[in-house]
């Protein structure tokens, strides 16, 4: 079974919010179609991509060539594996990468 992951974003007019990943691609951007969607003008339409590996059990973000590029703890990335507690920036959001076994606390 897949361990439960989420992303917290933890600044703006959202904090607090957190998004489950369920799917195994999981689209962010500023259109309405996406999974996440942010208004946030520093946010491309469609602005990256968190990818679910099945066989690795881990996840990764990819930039979808975004004007403003995607950070991972304040680094810019075209792709990156994700970690618990990773801070992941895409615009001006900041989002908290959780990761942990099903259930858990």
């Amino acid at each position: 079974m897949q361990q439960q992951a989420k992303l917290q974003i933890l600044n703006g007019g959202f904090e607090g919010m957190s998004y489950e990943l369920v799917q195994e691609e999981t689209l962010i951007g500023r259109n309405p179609t996406t999974d996440i969607t942010l208004l946030d003008e520093g946010i491309s339409r469609e602005h990256a991509i968190v990818l679910y590996d099945e066989a690795e059990g881990r996840y990764a973000v990819e930039d979808l060539q975004s004007t403003n590029g995607t950070k991972v703890n304040g680094k810019r990335v075209r792709s990156s594996p994700l970690q618990d507690g990773d801070e992941l920036q895409i615009g001006h959001t900041i989002f908290r990468f959780e990761h942990g076994p099903p259930g858990g606390a």
